[in-house]
């Protein structure tokens, strides 16, 4: 009999609902490379700034960045800050730090400016390390986008 596999979206609801004190401060602020611990916990890569595009700016000084956790041995690209942008279609945010790998397209939705009653749009991150904003037309701009919720399972 095979043994049950839990699927992704239960291991990141699981991971979320974990508190702070149980994941340990290491979790939160680590800045470099730690390896997963024996409950297969950690930070494979630290928070780093992401490379913006020309015309893509820090929302208030916010610095947006990526990291990849391990939870439940599984890794999780995240992201944090806001950008202001003008996009007017599918447009590039920027590219991810260097050193930090994604195999395979990942991706996630983040909120933005509500416009007609729209207020999130797909962010996708590449195997070329491209950062991409989907979702704006140029009846629909997309003018921020605020990427602190987003989280994605890696390959």
């Amino acid at each position: 009999m095979p043994l049950h596999q839990p699927s992704r979206r239960a291991v990141l609801t699981a991971a979320i609902a974990l508190p702070a004190s149980v994941v340990g401060a290491s979790l939160l602020t680590a800045p470099a490379v730690a390896a997963a611990g024996p409950d297969g916990t950690g930070v494979v890569h630290g928070w780093q700034p992401l490379a913006l595009r020309p015309g893509v700016m820090a929302f208030d000084g916010d610095v947006s960045q990526a990291r990849v956790v391990k939870i439940a041995g599984t890794d999780f690209l995240q992201l944090r800050g806001a950008i202001r942008c003008d996009f007017a279609g599918d447009a590039p945010l920027g590219s991810l730090p260097a050193g930090l790998v994604v195999r395979e397209p990942t991706r996630g939705v983040c909120p933005r400016n509500n416009h007609n009653g729209l207020n999130v749009c797909r962010v996708e991150a590449d195997a070329q390390g491209r950062v991409v904003v989907l979702g704006a037309t140029p009846t629909d701009k997309i003018t921020w986008v605020r990427l602190d919720g987003f989280s994605s399972v890696l390959s």
